[in-house]
């Protein structure tokens, strides 16, 4: 049975009273009030989430008394979301799911306190909550229910809205909205996914119930994720962090991206991720690239929901509708777009290593320019442009990685990356699947700690820590099959102990098998002549790369499917520590195009596809 609500009044002081009032108020024919104070029922048919809604958390800044989310009389500001682009009714894209902002007005119901509700839900593929907690973190058991008749169970934890990390928040708002009138401090939203069983398609689910006396998980709209079988990912650059930029104002972006895969149709995504703000598109297109800003023929407009631009809500993601766009795997793409109002900061990439193109200040909308002339300024990061997808194809593989698989010290313009190479070995075989790569490396990104903190402009764009980043930039990519997990040195390099870089691998992996996506670790290479890798690093490495040779592997009773040596594929055998010198890029701890070329090319293909050999 559900916990009874009516106690909340008594343990709440002043704020009790007025609930106490508000319910009273309902016996006298307040509907509204019974909705929004009363408890959900648990168990019974399912339901659209939406008629279960029990609690109001969002109120409007002239009556910040209108709501009562954490039951203390503190509240979500409408202003602050209407800011952020989050309105009523609004379908945000959130780790690849599309999650429909509550309908509910102010002062409405908009939210249920989960205590093992019957949710009504179709799909496939995992399931995505929009969810936060008040007293506390709030953590429970759930369970989904099949077409077929079976199900399975989930754990769904909610972080705190006032107290909860700002790494893995899908939107931060500025204020909360209290009795007394607003109060300048920061109330957090999270989009948690959960695993589903692959192949089944979902009917229902049941929530998990009460987390306790003083704690509520409280959920505002659930999805199960569609997967994206038709779709292979031919391009991806991981958000670093939110950073200042321009100002730029009526001006277009022509952004140059390398095709790994090929296919008979195309589709964009646009990331606002970390953002305060939305962004509004105001028209954008595919082309092939000629030579610099220059396509070859009219670039092709792209639309969004049918229409030629978009608004991007704060921390949200677009996809642009399907576009029949022959591409050929090894080409490079011109992805233009066009910002209409003023941009002062930016969700980017800041390694691109690869020169892209930029109008004048108010110059307009130059999405559809067949020549180079109005493209005055250069790029060599890539803001808002996270994703390029293929039509088809056998599905994706994703790199999960620091700066040397982002490419630091390769060639620029000369897509020379370890990746890019996989992408091309892949191309040219018939052994396996020919998958997609997806380079989703931040330079000076870590395993275990967070270098941009995860919210606010900032100069870092390192990202926050490969565990942070797991569900964006690996489960929620398009089509994954596979994983490459090539990430620690930093971690080393920053005194952490190899335990905790060994537990964090161990948790990625952990959370990849419950993906069902095939995980494939890579040992730590030599950083030996680097200036910080003194002995004690090496010690660090060392470690790391010996738990992954002998316990990694799920053959030794590790996480791991398979391993990738790249240590001893890079390794001067005489001088272990350090690299051989045809492979150093000249600092000691980045490979140059030689030892990108042969870290890709020591990964047996076979591994991503179940074969091969450790």
């Amino acid at each position: 049975m559900p916990r009874s609500r009516g106690s909340r009044a008594a343990r709440l002081g002043r704020w009790g009273t007025v609930l106490a009032t508000s319910l009273s108020l309902t016996a006298l024919g307040t509907p509204a009030l019974a909705a929004a104070t009363g408890p959900s029922p648990a168990g019974g048919p399912p339901r659209p989430l939406h008629q279960l809604f029990d609690n109001r958390a969002v109120s409007e800044d002239a009556d910040p008394a209108g709501a009562d989310f954490d039951g203390s009389g503190n509240s979500l500001s409408s202003g602050a979301l209407r800011a952020a682009g989050w309105t009523p009714g609004r379908v945000l894209g959130l780790d690849a799911a599309r999650l429909t902002w509550p309908h509910s007005a102010p002062g409405r119901p908009d939210n249920v306190r989960a205590d093992g509700q019957s949710v009504r839900l179709t799909g496939g593929g995992a399931i995505t909550f929009l969810v936060a907690a008040t007293g506390g973190e709030a953590s429970g058991t759930g369970v989904i229910r099949y077409r077929d008749g079976s199900r399975s169970t989930y754990t769904l934890t909610a972080p705190d809205w006032r107290e909860g990390p700002a790494a893995t928040r899908a939107l931060t708002l500025p204020r909360v909205n209290t009795p007394d009138g607003p109060l300048a401090a920061k109330a957090r939203l999270y989009a948690v996914t959960v695993p589903a069983a692959r192949g089944r398609a979902v009917s229902s689910l049941t929530l998990p119930r009460d987390p306790g006396p003083r704690t509520d998980l409280h959920v505002f709209a659930v999805s199960a994720r569609t997967p994206d079988t038709d779709w292979t990912g031919s391009w991806s650059r991981a958000v670093g962090g939110y950073t200042e930029v321009g100002p730029w104002t009526d001006r277009t972006l022509r952004l140059v991206v390398h095709a790994g895969a090929g296919g008979p149709r195309v589709r964009v995504r646009l990331d606002n991720t970390f953002a305060d703000r939305p962004v509004r598109i105001g028209a954008a297109s595919v082309a092939l690239q000629r030579d610099g800003a220059e396509p070859q023929g009219a670039p092709v407009p792209l639309t969004f929901g049918g229409h030629r631009g978009t608004e991007i809500p704060a921390g949200t993601q677009q996809w642009s509708d399907p576009l029949p766009f022959p591409v050929s795997g090894g080409t490079n793409l011109l992805v233009s777009f066009h910002l209409p109002e003023t941009v002062t900061a930016a969700p980017v990439h800041s390694k691109a290593l690869q020169r892209s193109y930029l109008s004048a200040q108010h110059s307009g909308d130059r999405t559809g320019d067949t020549d180079a002339g109005a493209w005055t300024g250069s790029l060599t990061t890539y803001p808002f442009l996270t994703g390029v997808d293929v039509g088809g194809g056998a599905g994706s593989v994703v790199t999960l990685g620091d700066s040397i698989t982002d490419g630091n010290h390769s060639t620029e313009d000369a897509n020379r990356r370890w990746p890019d190479v996989l992408a091309e070995r892949l191309r040219q075989q018939a052994e396996v699947d020919r998958y997609g790569v997806l380079n989703q490396g931040l330079s000076a990104n870590r395993i275990v700690t967070d270098r941009y903190p995860g919210e606010g402009v900032d100069t870092d764009t390192a990202g926050t820590s490969a565990q942070h980043r797991l569900e964006r930039d690996v489960f929620a990519q398009t089509n994954v099959r596979a994983l490459l997990v090539f990430e620690g040195i930093n971690d080393v390099r920053w005194k952490t102990p190899p335990e905790e870089v060994v537990d964090g691998l161990r948790a990625i992996a952990e959370r990849s098998r419950a993906r069902g996506v095939r995980t494939v670790a890579m040992t730590l290479t030599p950083c030996g002549g680097y200036p910080d890798c003194t002995p004690e690093v090496e010690a660090r490495r060392t470690a790391v790369n010996t738990y992954l040779r002998e316990h990694g592997t799920r053959a030794d009773g590790g996480p791991f499917d398979a391993l990738v040596d790249a240590d001893r594929a890079l390794a001067d055998p005489e001088h272990p520590e350090r690299m051989l010198p045809a492979y150093d890029s000249g600092d000691g701890l980045h490979p140059g195009d030689a030892g990108l070329r042969a870290l890709a090319e020591a990964v047996d293909l076979r591994l991503l596809a179940g074969g091969g050999h450790r």
